[in-house]
Parts: structure tokens; C-alpha cells; sequence
């Protein structure tokens, strides 16, 4: 599979004009290029000229990683010890670092498809992880679950996870991938960031005809309850707005320094 994504948005809040651009290129054999490249072109609403290019992989990870620690802040159980990350790519490292910024977790597990990756990862970054050989037993008894592959077909199950955990589900952007099975998606309440979107482009969502229960941006507003003490999985598509804010925020940040 071979895409290029455009993703253009508008913040009136933030007076901020985007574009994102990606590429997603599906390689059969490691790489030392990534899967997904991204561009962000930032420009003045005001008058429509470019201001600004950014390396948008890096805003990628960074956005992704911080509106699943929003959903875990607001969904995970009330004693959450134990994370599990399955993959090992960007995502993963993003969603750890600021995972750990932000949560106290006793152990944190990763399983990757390719081990030495998850090896790789584990001796890279700062705390204590332990790799796991099977996703299965990475799993096991964790309160708080990141899906963060590259599958095309279900690599997490309903019956490994534990009642009332978290997950977040961040692989699988198109209608016809999975991370997720059907019992997971069925039996857990399911919160996402667009409706529009997930209907369109999550096969966890339209293959398992799972409901629908609220979009994160509901529960931030309090139109809708979190629920943190059922099984409770977001499933996060990323929306251009994020980037535009993110965008933005690392323009500001850097015109204040200039």
C-alpha cells in the first residue's frame, strides 16, 4: 500500500491555516526509512502566504501520544499499575515518554512483532521495560493498553484483558485493518476523537459493528460520562486540528525565541 494524505484545517481559536501532508508507504522488508513521513506547511490566515514548514512526523508523535494520555487520564481504572505497549515503532516512543511524564506505573511491558525491536526499545529508554514474547502475556493483568502495530488483523483479544482496563487503539487508519477483535470492540465501551471518521476509516469500528459510545472531545466538555470503571477502549484516528494547534504552539514557541 503506497498513500498520500492531505489533511488541511482551520483553528479560529488558534488564528491558525495548516496542511498536513503524509506519506504512508507499507514496507515488505525493514527499512531504515519510516512507514509514515509527514510535512506540516503552516500559514497566515490573514493573508494566505506560508510562514512555516514543519517536520510533521515529529508533531505526529508527539500530537498522537498526548491525546491518548487525555483519553487514559480521563478513562483508565483508579489504580492503573501496569502499561503495555504493543509495537515498538515512533508511536511507541512518543506514547512512552509521554506516558511516563504524566502516569506512575509499576511496570511497563512491550511486545513487538519483530523482538529485537522490542528489545531495542526497552534498552533505549529511560525507565525499566520488560519485553514480552508473546502479546499475550504482555497483556495479561495490564490496566492500561497501547496498540501501536502495524496489522492488518486482530493482534489484541477480548478475553486476554483484564476487566476495566484502558485502551487505546492508534495502528489500524484504515476501513479494512484491525488491531482489535470483535469481542474486545463489542464488550468495551468505545470512545473516539471523530465519529465521522472512525465510521469511514477504523475497521475495528465498521467491521465489528461495535456503538459508537462517545467522542473524547464529549467527555471533555461534559456532554458525555468518561466511565473509567468499565473496559473502555479509544480509538484515535488523529484529527488536522491537532496538528494545527501543535503546529502553531511549536511556531509561537519558536518566534518567542527569535
Amino acid at each position: 500500500g503506497r498513500y498520500l494524505g492531505v489533511m488541511p484545517a482551520y483553528s479560529a481559536a488558534d488564528d491558525a491555516l495548516t496542511t498536513k501532508l503524509v506519506t504512508f508507504y507499507e514496507h515488505k522488508k525493514d527499512s531504515s526509512v519510516p512507514s509514515h513521513q509527514a510535512t506540516v506547511l503552516l500559514f497566515d490566515p490573514s493573508n494566505g502566504s506560508l510562514k512555516a514548514v514543519l517536520d510533521g512526523s515529529v508533531i505526529t508523535a508527539k500530537r498522537t501520544a498526548a491525546v491518548s494520555a487525555i483519553a487514559t487520564k480521563l478513562l483508565m481504572p483508579a489504580f492503573a499499575e501496569v502499561l503495555c505497549i504493543l509495537g515498538a515503532g515512533v508511536q511507541a516512543y512518543s506514547h512512552y515518554d509521554i506516558f511516563m511524564e504524566l502516569f506512575t506505573f509499576k511496570e511497563v511491558r512491550i511486545w513487538n512483532r519483530t523482538k529485537e525491536n522490542a528489545v531495542k526499545f526497552a534498552s533505549s529508554v529511560n525507565g525499566p521495560v520488560q519485553v514480552c514474547s508473546s502479546a499475550q502475556e504482555a497483556v495479561t493483568g495490564a490496566d492500561v493498553i497501547i496498540t501501536v502495530t502495524m496489522a492488518t488483523t486482530p493482534i489484541l483479544f477480548g478475553d486476554w484483558v483484564k476487566p476495566g482496563a484502558h485502551i487505546n487503539a492508534v495502528g489500524a487508519s484504515r476501513p479494512d485493518w484491525r488491531e482489535l477483535d470483535d469481542e474486545l470492540m463489542k464488550n468495551s465501551v468505545l470512545f473516539v476523537d471523530s465519529r465521522e471518521a472512525a465510521l469511514t476509516e477504523s475497521g475495528d469500528v465498521i467491521l465489528s459493528r461495535a456503538e459508537i459510545f462517545a467522542e473524547l472531545g464529549e467527555v471533555l466538555n461534559g456532554t458525555k460520562p468518561a466511565l473509567p470503571e468499565k473496559t473502555t477502549v479509544f480509538k484515535s484516528l488523529g484529527m488536522a486540528v491537532e496538528d494545527t494547534v501543535a503546529a502553531k504552539f511549536v511556531y509561537d514557541s519558536w518566534s518567542a525565541g527569535n
